[in-house]
């Protein structure tokens, strides 16, 4: 065995076992099992132009000696962004454990409550300091949850305002840049006429439906908005902030002032800077607009003994159940950020986060003193951490830069500087002898701080905050680590036992991709910091869009948007763009297959397109022939197609390319959703299909961990013609040369977590990255020919074979009464997380192993559905109180004194003998998902709620 072979360790089943596993699928080979898979007029005729295959030290030897081309200066940029400490217990216990960062997103609430407690915390930490009644689980970034915050003050205007189309949204210009370039790209298409202007002239005219301000201001000025919004209030206009977290500890809350929305990052709660991401966005709000919320929120319910359990809440609202009428786009929240950002204040708690802010505060109040005393001008009459000061711009920076320190140059004549809760006495006085040797005077150190404070009495904030229970326990690493390792057991992560989730490619993350993230040399890099002091970052992020490029078959990539459903609305806007400039602004209609994935149509939605559904013919595939009836019917305004390939039903459909060439006659762009990519990398690609742009999840074919439902990456890859509009950043220079405007806040968006799939692409190089499709693409139909005859595949290929995954049929079941939920449910008494239940099509799962699992945790999986399907086998519709319907089974049942169950303990506990030997409680017994929905609660229960449970 080859040591130095990543793809070795990577690709789970070994050279032994091929040949077993071909004899089941009924394959002489691996080669006719993809020629029998893959339509031949698409493959590739030539292997992927990319360098040889690293090994793992290798490449621990290359990213460290990239990451040292960073140059990692004291920085004070502000606009959002801010140098972190990340308590020690947190990074080894969360971010470097897998255990957090395998986890999926907690759809199977009963498997996951340690994950969903975590983001309960969250949560209520959000709620606590912005003083709002309801916040979500997290989103991406702070610029989309501003834009988020617009397209909900749209949704839920009165009916006066909507009757008479009132459209217009103001947004402060003490807003981030960034945010306001992302408002406008999204406003363009939802109708929404956005005014940029100065709030303390806003003339409060009832044209407007919404407002939106920054607090503190961009420069760091701290405005008392409570006029402002009483003034909204009384001309019906609702109103936003855009708030910086730690701020509200000694800031005034929003909440106070009847603010609508709040909004804000929580990446200064100690999430590294990781050149712009990711970090877990905050959304606040008030309850009546819970059902126009966007993104997740957890809620308290009870289980089946009455027990208080966590789930997902008002799922209802999203758009894999509303898709072209949801609220919102939004699939991937930051939750592995988000569950760090919370430990933070769980560790820290209330008087921790105040001791931080008040030093934070002291410094830069110090800094101001003593720069007064240099002859400088500080121009903020009120601020929390950033100090405006009048200086020569250009000769700061020349100066600053030679002693390794970055401050924010609004203009020529100023800067702005934003001290963070690492800044010493040392970086004081070192910022200080730069403004000395510009004003040719002695520098007087700064021995001590001052306890003056620049926040008016008028904008304290007077509640208290964090007062639960969980916030004030964990304050010594050993009860912090105990109390993560705790919420830890109760989640089942790929590091328990394999997650076949159809559509979601639960791959391994390796461990010396994952690596690099914890060096402060990509960590601590801020995203406006010059190009030049990211030379490291740039060779990493050129090079991995190069790779993208060349795996997709196309001629360029954008790393920015951040989600995969934000790649779709990146890659349908940069279809609209280019009709724009042909001149052809009036396409708009976007045809989108039945099948398609909720977003697609949220999505299209959003970039302002008419979807137009297509149909499925009786095998699942595209009804070409429906498809060339509605692409001729709207020729005159075909904007795109938006498909997916291999199909949601996991099958290369055959007519692929004159699905492309009938979208391209009638005027139209093909965007294909990247979500089946595992299924192409180096067999095919999209450029070889015929789309033109499509979007990747770098979070599911290249190995970002799912981290419990984020943080994800969806660059988009376009075809030459579509190369120059590739979105833009107002702050660092991006895109094509008719950029459209920003996606996300960053310039390269969640660039620490890019290593890792540049880590994938460079230690299996060619050859690696085509076995690793060809595996994927064995290991489905080797579990799609175990469980044949036990299940029915609902949907094949013309050859009988399935993609990288497959559907199989639970609807039969019905007749003994069992639904497609409680073989789910089931499921995780033999360990294992449940495929993806009902989705593409009702009652059914679809099942996706990967090419990392090994054949031996295959045949566990496939025995523990046979013997699901065994004890289905057995019953009949009366026999309601079955091992089905009760499971899964906690082990407070299986010790309990009574047992009144008409079958054994160890029929519900142990079904298979392996068990005994690896066996995964769930903490609770199935959830009730309608108690949740009607009893909503979203913040951490009083104690006593604990106590009654």
């Amino acid at each position: 065995m080859r040591t130095d072979s990543f793809a070795l360790r990577h690709i789970g089943p070994k050279a032994e076992n091929l040949q077993e596993m071909l004899d089941t699928i009924g394959a002489e080979s691996i080669e006719q099992l993809i020629y029998e898979t893959i339509p031949d007029d698409i493959r590739l005729s030539e292997p992927l132009n990319l360098p040889k295959a690293m090994s793992e030290n290798q490449y621990a030897e290359h990213i460290k000696k990239l990451s040292e081309k960073n140059k990692v200066f004291k920085t004070y940029i502000g606009l959002g962004y801010h140098q972190t400490i990340l308590p020690a217990v947190i990074q080894r216990n969360i971010l470097e454990n897998p255990g957090w960062y395998t986890a999926y997103t907690p759809y199977q609430a009963e498997i996951a409550q340690g994950r969903l407690e975590a983001l309960l915390n969250f949560q209520t930490m959000v709620s606590d300091l912005t003083g709002m009644e309801i916040a979500n689980a997290s989103l991406l970034d702070e610029s989309t949850a501003a834009a988020e915050a617009m397209a909900l003050l749209h949704a839920v205007r009165d009916r006066k305002q909507k009757k008479n189309d009132v459209n217009k949204f103001f947004v402060s210009q003490q807003t981030l840049p960034q945010t306001i370039s992302l408002m406008e790209t999204r406003a363009n298409f939802l109708g929404i006429d956005m005014v940029v202007g100065d709030h303390e002239e806003f003339d409060f005219s009832d044209e407007y439906f919404g407002a939106l301000v920054q607090y503190p201001g961009k420069f760091g000025q701290v405005f008392d908005y409570s006029e402002f919004v009483e003034n909204c209030q009384n001309a019906g206009i609702k109103t936003a902030f855009a708030a910086d977290i730690l701020s509200l500890v000694k800031l005034q809350a929003p909440g106070e002032l009847g603010v609508d929305v709040v909004v804000g990052t929580t990446q200064r709660f100690g999430i590294p800077l990781g050149y712009g991401g990711p970090h877990a966005a905050y959304f606040a709000t008030k309850e009546e607009y819970k059902r126009n919320l966007p993104g997740r929120i957890i809620g308290l319910t009870k289980d089946l003994d009455g027990n208080n359990a966590l789930r997902m809440a008002l799922q209802t609202r999203e758009q894999h159940i509303k898709r072209d009428k949801a609220t919102s786009n939004i699939c991937t929240a930051q939750v592995l950020l988000a569950v760090m950002a919370g430990m933070y204040a769980v560790y820290h708690g209330p008087k921790g986060l105040e001791y931080i802010a008040n030093t934070v505060h002291a410094t830069t109040v110090s800094l101001e003193d003593s720069l007064k005393e240099l002859g400088f001008e500080q121009l903020n009459s009120a601020y929390f951490d950033t100090i405006h000061v009048k200086a020569d711009a250009s000769k700061l920076k020349e100066i600053a830069e030679k002693h390794e320190i970055n401050f924010f140059y609004p203009d020529n004549e100023s800067a702005c500087i934003s001290i963070n809760e690492t800044t010493t006495l040392d970086d004081l006085n070192a910022i200080l002898a730069v403004f000395a040797e510009i004003a040719e005077k002695e520098n007087k150190e700064i021995e001590e701080l001052t306890d003056r404070t620049a926040i008016p009495k008028s904008l304290e904030r007077k509640t208290e905050f964090l007062t639960h229970e969980v916030f004030n326990l964990y304050h010594s690493e050993t009860e912090l680590m105990r109390y993560i390792k705790k919420l830890e057991r109760k989640d089942l992560s790929l590091n328990h036992s394999m997650i076949s989730l159809g559509s979601c490619t639960m791959k391994l993350n390796a461990a010396s991709e994952m690596l690099p993230l914890s060096n402060p040399q990509w960590g601590n890099l801020h995203p406006f910091v010059p190009v030049d002091q990211a030379e490291g970052y740039q060779t990493v992020l050129k090079e991995l869009e190069d790779q993208l490029t060349e795996i997709t078959g196309f001629s360029a990539t954008s790393l920015q948007p951040n989600s995969g459903a934000q790649g779709e609305y990146a890659g349908l806007m940069v279809i609209r763009a280019y009709h724009e400039a042909n001149e052809e602004g009036h396409r708009n209609v976007c045809l989108i297959p039945s099948s398609a994935h909720g977003t697609n149509p949220a999505s299209a939605v959003m970039a302002g397109m008419k979807v137009v559904v297509t149909k499925a013919s009786e095998n699942g595939n595209i009804d070409v022939d429906d498809l060339r009836e509605k692409a001729l019917k709207h020729k005159d305004n075909l904007a795109a197609l938006m498909v997916t390939y291999p199909s949601t039903h996991g099958v290369f459909e055959s007519a692929i390319r004159e699905i492309t060439n009938i979208i391209h006659e009638n005027g139209g762009q093909v965007y294909m959703d990247g979500a089946n990519m595992n299924a192409q990398v180096g067999l095919t690609n999209p450029g070889r299909i015929g789309a033109d742009v499509c979007h990747l999840n770098l979070h599911k074919t290249f190995a970002i961990p799912h981290g419990g439902g984020g943080p994800g990456v969806g660059p988009i890859c376009v075809a030459k013609q579509l190369k120059p509009f590739l979105p833009g950043n107002p702050v660092i220079k991006t895109g094509g040369d008719q950029a459209i405007g920003a996606i996300s806040s960053a310039p390269w968006g969640s660039s620490l977590v890019c290593l890792i799939s540049y880590g994938y692409i460079k230690m299996l190089g060619t050859g690696g990255l085509q076995k690793a499709t060809e595996y994927a693409i064995l290991n489905a139909n080797y579990v799609k020919a175990r469980l044949d005859g036990h299940y029915k595949t609902l949907y094949s290929g013309e050859r009988g074979r399935a993609a990288h995954e497959m559907i199989i049929d639970c609807r039969p079941f019905k007749e003994q009464g069992i639904e497609v939920t409680d073989i789910a449910k089931r499921l995780i008494d033999y360990g294992f997380h449940a495929p993806t239940v009902s989705f593409p099509v009702a009652g059914t799962m679809m099942i996706e192993p990967t090419e990392s699992e090994s054949k031996p945790e295959l045949d566990r999986f496939c025995d523990a559905l046979i013997s699901i399907r065994q004890e289905i086998d057995e019953l009949t519709a009366e026999d309601t109180n079955n091992v089905l319907k009760n499971a899964p089974h906690t082990i407070h049942m299986l010790t309990s004194d009574e047992w009144k169950l008409p079958y054994s303990r160890e029929k519900a506990a142990y079904p298979l003998a392996h068990l005994h030997d690896n066996k995964f409680w769930p903490s609770v017994r199935r959830v009730d998902e309608a108690f949740g929905d009607r009893n909503l609660m979203c913040t951490c229960p009083p104690t006593e709620e604990y106590a009654e449970a």
